[in-house]
């Protein structure tokens, strides 16, 4: 059991792990916009259960078969089978987070309970990639992130904040605040 942080405007940590890369993608294609992309690293010792990173309704999942490569070479976060799910803000209908599963040589087994229009709150448990893998969070740039952790740092799924978000969260009306 994890208790979250109440602090408003915050993602949390989807998995427990390392950070192995802070990145920018210039055009995510599930935001249509650029995003910023947390990796995080699990081991075979770490606890492989994955908690929604922010309070969202569940947009869509999305399997994509593929290798299963050693999680610690950088082309397996690309070339490796994963699940995306999409989180929208719950009243705003705008796309929030992205949370990406990714299979590893062993973990080849990748669980996501959630269903589309599925609320999940932060912390939140929704599934579980059995062994070494990779986690990811992907953040719309329009929700003007603050990443509050370093590479290399270890996080704990539903405690550690990754991100803080700016005051003025995006909208369906106004999808681009700059």
């Amino acid at each position: 059991h994890r208790r979250p942080p109440t602090v408003r405007n915050v993602m949390t940590a989807p998995a427990d792990g390392r950070i192995s890369s802070i990145h920018r993608v210039e055009n995510y294609e599930l935001f249509n916009e650029p995003a910023i992309c947390v990796r995080i690293f699990l081991s075979v010792l770490d606890v492989h259960i994955n908690r929604s990173p922010c309070h969202g309704i569940v947009q869509s999942i999305t399997h994509q078969p593929g290798d299963h490569l050693n999680a610690l070479n950088p082309n397996s976060a690309e070339a490796n089978e994963s699940v995306t799910m999409l989180l929208g803000h719950p009243t705003r209908e705008v796309p929030v987070a992205a949370v990406r599963q990714v299979a590893g040589l062993l973990a080849r087994t990748i669980v996501n309970a959630a269903r589309p229009q599925m609320v999940l709150q932060r912390g939140q448990r929704f599934g579980i990639i059995k062994l070494g893998s990779t986690t990811e969070v992907y953040i719309p740039e329009s929700a003007q992130p603050t990443i509050t952790v370093e590479q290399g740092q270890y996080v704990y799924a539903g405690i550690t904040v990754l991100v803080q978000l700016g005051p003025h969260l995006p909208t369906a009306e106004n999808p681009s605040i700059t």
